[in-house]
């Protein structure tokens, strides 16, 4: 069941990255920034990803 959990997390992720590269450009000159394209907006998105999910995993191991 996990590898089709991580299958169905691919297209989110695409998504994920193509939002938040479209608010980021919407938000970036309010705070006098440079707007980023799609591929830094995946590597951040990839990196939130990394960060967010072993505490994911740790809060729904405590929950059993």
């Amino acid at each position: 069941m996990g590898y089709f959990t991580i299958l169905a997390a691919i297209p989110g992720f695409f998504l994920s990255s193509f939002i938040l590269m479209l608010l980021w450009g919407v938000i970036a000159p309010n705070f006098g920034i440079e707007k980023i394209g799609y591929l830094m907006a995946m590597l951040i998105t990839i990196t939130l990803w990394l960060v967010v999910a072993p505490l994911a995993a740790a809060g729904r191991r405590a929950k059993r």
